[in-house]
């Protein structure tokens, strides 16, 4: 997992690093303005010829720029540095008129943007590629909100670790591609207490939960309530979700009952009343102790007897669960709120808003701070909390905290949630802690959408995709 620090943590960093060189910052300033010539250098192809425009801000980050400037004239690149504070449309036509521009440094706030008072930045346009530093000014380093009408970079190189405004919207699709350089924060970063990580690859080949040698079905058996007149396809999605994910069975209550012609062959359906629907998936429980986990919610409808029998479930089922979709609406229906709902229970509890979800769950939208607010649900329910969206969140009760970044736009399509309410389901019954199941299958699932159409793709596309990326990462070191 690749660490992300906040601007504020940053700043820490930049002390620390002072304080071990002298009381200057003169050192990790010449090594981030290295790094960054260095990759206009590949940027530009070369160096002979090549004419740059490098706008400095009146802090670390035009600091950065100009030491950037200097090495790249050194290497026989013609570059020219402008004042952040006083550029405007005529200083650029200005340059231009001079000759030919290849390159644009934006070194003019990155992090620093808001902090000095900056109410926007709006820089003239440019035709040329653009390399940010650090953050691309305008973008807010802590949220990724944008002020003003920023430049779109192709590269924006950052220092030490991801900063969450690189990684959340809109100010990430201004981001182009990030190159993180070390420039001697390593040590720095470690002393610090960083909390905030994105899953990568290489975080669900070493952490998703395996089949042993001597495996059978109970070993990871999820129970799923879902499904509604009408919503059948959402307890279709979420069983066909566990089970390309590993689940080793499933078993299926629908308050009301659908079809069977409806559901995954494989999925084992349990009849109940329609009023009575939780004293009997209690019971039924309670019969059979070989289920790992509980999904509860998609589909269920939004009537007051569903919203009692998913509040009297989660209160006192004692297996692990993930409240979805329509369950995330019956938490916040009537008197108890969900923190008393949740604090009644003995195992982990999941829950995976959308933004309305959220706003029901928590009493207002999550706002821009993503992962504060996220953190903040987790806090307040004692739940795991999963935000979706074009990033989403996973944060605990103990503030640790998860971004995903795998997927994108094919995903918001009616129906995924209910195929990652599944999955989140499996890696629990499947033995991996909330938290680790709900990020990972977060990344598992992005990843999926990743591999399927272009345009066209729909839920039920999902589930084999699932599969595929699970059988070449997690399922890599166990094949014979």
């Amino acid at each position: 997992m690749r660490p992300v620090v906040t601007p504020e943590q940053m700043r820490a960093v930049d002390l620390a690093v002072a304080a071990a060189e002298g009381g200057s910052l003169s050192g990790a300033i010449e090594r981030a303005g290295w790094a960054v010539a260095e990759r206009a250098r590949r940027m530009l192809g070369g160096t002979y010829g090549r004419r740059v425009l490098v706008v400095a801000g009146p802090g670390n980050n035009g600091a950065d720029g100009r030491v950037a400037a200097r090495v790249l004239g050194e290497w026989g690149v013609r570059c020219v540095v402008l004042d952040a504070l006083g550029f405007d449309s005529p200083s650029l036509a200005a340059v231009e008129r001079t000759g030919r521009l290849d390159l644009v440094i934006d070194a003019a706030f990155g992090t620093g943007f808001r902090a000095d008072g900056r109410a926007e930045w709006s820089p003239p346009r440019v035709s040329v590629p653009v390399l940010a530093v650090d953050v691309p000014s305008g973008v807010n380093g802590l949220d990724g909100s944008v002020h003003g009408d920023p430049w779109s970079a192709s590269v924006t190189v950052t220092f030490g670790a991801l900063k969450p405004g690189l990684l959340f919207r809109p100010g990430a699709g201004l981001c182009g591609d990030i190159d993180v350089v070390d420039a001697g924060l390593a040590a720095h970063l470690a002393a610090q207490p960083i909390d905030t990580r994105v899953i990568e690859d290489d975080d669900v080949r070493s952490g998703w939960p395996r089949r042993g040698a001597d495996a059978h079905k109970w070993r990871s058996g999820l129970f799923v309530v879902a499904g509604s007149n009408g919503m059948a396809g959402a307890a279709r999605l979420a069983c066909d979700g566990a089970l390309h994910a590993g689940a080793g069975i499933v078993h299926l209550v629908t308050p009301g009952g659908v079809s069977d012609r409806q559901l995954p062959t494989e999925v084992v359906r349990r009849s109940s009343s329609t009023l009575g629907w939780a004293d009997d998936v209690l019971a039924m429980l309670a019969e059979r102790r070989g289920f790992g986990a509980v999904v509860v919610g998609p589909g269920l409808g939004r009537d007051d007897a569903v919203a009692a029998g998913v509040r009297r479930l989660v209160s006192e089922a004692d297996l692990p669960m993930v409240v979805d979709g329509d369950g995330s609406w019956a938490l916040s229906w009537g008197s108890e709120s969900p923190s008393v709902l949740i604090g009644r229970r003995r195992a982990a509890t999941v829950l995976t808003p959308h933004d309305g979800e959220f706003t029901s769950l928590h009493g207002s939208p999550p706002g821009t701070d993503r992962i504060h607010a996220t953190r903040r649900l987790a806090s307040s329910t004692g739940a795991v909390v999963l935000l979706k969206g074009p990033t989403t969140v996973v944060a605990d009760p103990s503030g640790r905290c998860a971004v995903v970044r795998a997927g994108d736009d094919r995903l918001a399509t009616a129906g995924s949630g209910d195929v990652l309410a599944g999955v989140v389901g499996a890696a629990i019954a499947a033995g991996a802690p909330a938290f680790q199941a709900a990020a990972l299958s977060a990344h598992v699932h992005g990843m999926a959408g990743r591999r399927g159409h272009r345009i066209g793709l729909v839920a039920g596309d999902l589930p084999a995709l699932v599969a595929e990326v699970l059988s070449g990462l997690a399922g890599a070191e166990s094949s014979p």
